[in-house]
């Protein structure tokens, strides 16, 4: 067992110093940064691109490229919360009080309560909620989880496809290997048609972090458990605990960043 152990010991120390290594390269890739690109371009994201790419320097170098790139327009550091305020007044987005089990801030999205139509302003909620769930990861983690309730949810308040793809596109694009686990709780089946056509714009690392739960399919709320305290967990008469732990949470999101522009 000990030589087992020495072995698996081994080959971490081994993955960790090609992963350094690629690291390295990347930082002479893409050349001299300073200030806040130089923070922005830490190691630990370094690492997250190239995983995104599969440790590919060059196309890993042109992601994060363009990603500093729509950071500079874009700011989303910038986002206040009175910019979307009503993007969030039903609830339909926000940060969870509470961690997943492997300590990731929680995002939790309830479709159900769309309340608006303007695309760029829901976007730019989200990216709000993205930016400041990072913000809230304990050291050592990157990653985040999704819960996404479909209660309440019917065809007249889908999202639309154009809405679903650029969502994707920007998660996948300038958020990467952001998302560690998103659990779709009760989709009815109407969803299925539009998941058909969702999931082709995942990739495969992407698509596999899905997780469809019902809640009378013991196997899938069993998975659910396994990552979520119970308490967190939807009950037949409330959506993620009780809606006081909901009106403590809302708004939570409304502290935001130490400005870092890019």
């Amino acid at each position: 067992m000990f030589n087992l152990w020495g072995s698996s010991q081994q080959d971490q120390q081994t993955k960790d110093a090609q992963a350094e290594s690629k690291i390295n390269e990347l930082k002479v890739a893409i050349g001299p940064l300073s200030g806040n690109k130089l923070k922005y371009c830490n190691d630990a994201c370094l690492r997250r691109y190239l995983d995104a790419r599969n440790w590919n320097v060059d196309k890993s170098k042109k992601m994060l490229e363009d990603t500093l790139k729509w950071r500079s327009v874009y700011k989303p550091e910038k986002i206040r919360w009175d910019e979307v305020a009503e993007e969030g007044e039903t609830g339909k987005v926000y940060r969870a009080g509470f961690h997943d089990r492997h300590g990731r801030t929680v995002l939790i999205l309830r479709p159900g309560m769309q309340n608006t139509s303007s695309l760029d302003n829901q976007i730019k909620h989200l990216v709000y909620l993205l930016e400041n769930a990072m913000l809230n990861l304990p050291p050592g983690q990157e990653q985040m989880a999704w819960l996404i309730d479909f209660t309440g949810w019917s065809i007249t308040n889908n999202v639309p496809l154009k809405s679903a793809r650029e969502t994707i596109s920007i998660l996948q694009n300038h958020y990467p290997e952001r998302l560690g686990i998103a659990f779709l709780y009760n989709p009815p089946r109407i969803f299925e048609a539009f998941w058909k056509i969702v999931k082709y714009f995942l990739d495969s690392k992407t698509f596999q972090k899905v997780k469809f739960v019902y809640p009378k399919n013991k196997d899938s709320v069993e998975l659910m458990k396994s990552y979520f305290d119970e308490e967190n967990l939807p009950s037949e008469l409330d959506f993620w605990g009780s809606e006081e732990k909901l009106s403590n949470h809302m708004h939570c999101a409304a502290e935001v960043a130490p400005e870092v522009a890019i």
